[in-house]
């Protein structure tokens, strides 16, 4: 294992990861120049598009004698997730900070994670070819952060590839060869750090192997799970799949389990010998949903369809969770957790795009806990499940703890924007020039209300952040029903701080009133809450001059006419029902 190094790179998001694997599989030759792209390890139309890397995705690399296995992975916060289960497959991680932004929130967060893993740490400072390029501030940022020398910082360009070669020849030095965690070298096995489904070959499980070898045609077991399978295959990534005869100890790969059944292959569960009776390794955490929704079909003919569809997604995501419901409203549906609003535009927008179907997404909301009048306690999910004032004794929420890092500059901005948004500010310091963070703790709720976005405008862009839930605390909030021509809708329910309700209520009526197709007969929008209407808008009907046609002649035939038609205008008032499309309900979801 002398000759093995296994290492990931953690960043916050747009700082160049993507570009630099390009670069060390370029100059590895690991890919023939000719099949070069940009981000060639994004796989997903998604990440290419959005130009974030949304999944993890190892790689096996060859310079001089050394056989190097890099884990890429994702720098939003959303999918910290990703970023743990990585870490606990290598014994190194490049720490890459853009110089062009410097520490950012989710660099601490990352670092974090990699430290607390016991991981080699190499900071690098990347994009130093920019003209905005701030290189030695950037250096003394890490410098603090880290506590290291200054010559200990590498810089390197992932367009230009300057620097990526001593890079390398770093890696080999300051990276540990892989060891084995106290186990007996006799047996095979080895940590599931991610896993995929084919079709044709079944759950294909992505493993670090920490002892012993496997070979295709070996016996072996998830221990965790229980279940018996033979490996159909096995190999490495280089990136696509390549088969190899063996897997051995302190090498990343993947095995063909050939098992087609949900459920049984899970994230952190080890796969070893079938013969083998060692306890299994020191897995993860199980990514714990933070934001739920829930998505019913269009048309209740597609609900198969979906439930089949959010089986398949569940197979790579393994933190995506979903459980049926029914609404009296939208009828059948399920309601789905998520790991942040990033995480839920991206699951909802592969079921449209990789199985063409029509979804109604309610709004967006966390997990309260309600306890009762009458002695009571339950968890509520769904916004149009929370029940009405005069039932609730009391109610709690999630709270998280949060660290924005902003130029001091900004300072002022940023501290009446917590106000607005029920924050308990904490610690406040400085690093560098340039950088300040504050930390500070808020509800759940709130941040989930357009804090990020919020954010992003009042330091000009310069914000980040990076969150960690805490614990629950009371919480004084209500249910806010939207109205559409007297009909509730359930999609367009959300809980909100009382002190919100008003203005929530205004905003929610106002941008429902632009953006909904005028109907047929004229109707009004309503926010309801305490049980009366606080907000409302009259949306007139569609016209048609009925007399158009007519020329001349009587003037009562046409009074007859307009009389018809004003009497059909009211029969559909009281019996008519607005549809509402598709793309109504995810103007509604985002926050523009």
């Amino acid at each position: 294992m002398d000759g093995i190094r296994n290492f990931s790179i953690i960043a916050h998001i747009d700082h160049g990861k993507s570009t630099l694997a390009d670069r060390l599989l370029e100059l590895t030759n690991t890919i023939d120049k000719r099949a070069m792209r940009d981000q060639v390890l994004d796989s997903m139309d998604l990440e290419r598009e959005r130009g974030i890397t949304i999944k993890m995705q190892p790689v096996r690399m060859r310079y001089k004698d050394y056989v190097l296995n890099l884990i890429d992975t994702p720098g939003h916060i959303d999918f910290s997730y990703e970023v743990s289960r990585a870490l606990r497959a290598v014994e190194g991680s490049i720490l890459l900070v853009d110089a062009t932004q410097g520490v950012q929130a989710q660099t601490l967060t990352t670092l974090g994670m990699a430290q607390a893993a016991g991981l080699a740490i190499i900071p690098v400072v990347s994009k130093i070819d920019s003209p905005l390029a701030r290189i030695e501030e950037t250096e003394e940022e890490i410098e603090k952060l880290l506590g290291v020398k200054k010559g200990e910082i590498l810089r390197v360009s992932g367009r230009t590839g300057e620097g990526v070669e001593h890079l390398l020849e770093e890696i080999i030095k300051r990276v540990p060869p892989p060891k084995a965690p106290g186990l007996s070298a006799g047996g095979f096995s080895a940590l599931i750090f991610d896993f995929k489904y084919s079709s044709h070959k079944g759950v294909i499980v992505f493993v670090r192997a920490f002892s012993g070898r496997v070979r295709k045609g070996d016996k072996l077991k998830f221990k965790i799970a229980g279940k018996d399978f033979q490996a159909l295959e096995v190999g490495v990534f280089v990136p696509e799949e390549k088969s190899m005869e063996t897997l051995s100890a302190g090498e990343i790969g993947y095995i063909v389990t050939g098992i087609k059944e949900p459920g049984i292959a899970s994230v952190g569960d080890t796969v070893a010998d079938s013969s083998y009776d060692a306890a299994a390794l020191p897995g993860y955490e199980i990514p714990r949903p933070v934001v739920w929704a829930s998505v019913y079909p269009e048309n209740q003919d597609h609900f198969v369809p979906l439930k089949q569809a959010l089986g398949r997604l569940r197979l790579s995501d393994s933190a995506f969770s979903f459980e049926e419901e029914s609404s009296g409203v939208l009828g059948r549906g399920f309601r789905c957790g998520f790991l942040g609003m990033l995480h839920l535009e991206i699951i909802t927008e592969r079921l449209r795009r990789e199985f063409d179907l029509p979804l109604v997404i309610t709004l967006p909301s966390i997990t309260y806990r309600v306890m009762y009048k009458n002695g009571g306690e339950e968890m509520v999910y769904t916004p149009s499940f929370f029940p009405e004032d005069h039932l609730v004794s009391a109610v709690w929420e999630p709270w998280v703890e949060a660290t924005v890092i902003i130029p001091p500059s900004y300072i002022s901005a940023v501290m009446q924007l917590l106000y607005e948004f029920e924050a308990e500010v904490g610690l406040t310091e400085s690093f560098g020039d340039a950088r300040t963070s504050v930390k500070f703790e808020m509800p759940l709720r709130e941040l989930m209300r357009g804090f990020f976005d919020r954010l992003k405008a009042a330091t000009s862009g310069f914000g980040s952040i990076s969150y960690a839930l805490v614990g629950e605390r009371p919480a004084d909030v209500t249910r806010l029903d939207i109205l559409v021509a007297d009909e509730p809708v359930a999609a367009f329910a959300k809980v909100i701080s009382r002190r919100q309700v008003e203005t929530e209520a205004e905003a929610a009526v106002e941008k429902l009133h632009q953006i909904l197709p005028r109907q047929m007969f004229s109707m009004k929008i309503q926010a309801k809450a305490y049980g009366r209407i606080i907000a409302s808008r009259s949306m007139s009907g569609m016209k048609k001059d009925v007399t158009q046609h007519m020329y001349g002649g009587d003037i009562t035939r046409k009074m007859k006419l307009r009389e018809k038609q004003k009497k059909g205008k009211k029969k559909m008032k009281e019996r008519g029902k607005v549809s509402i499309p598709q793309d109504v309900f995810l103007k509604m979801m985002r926050r523009d």
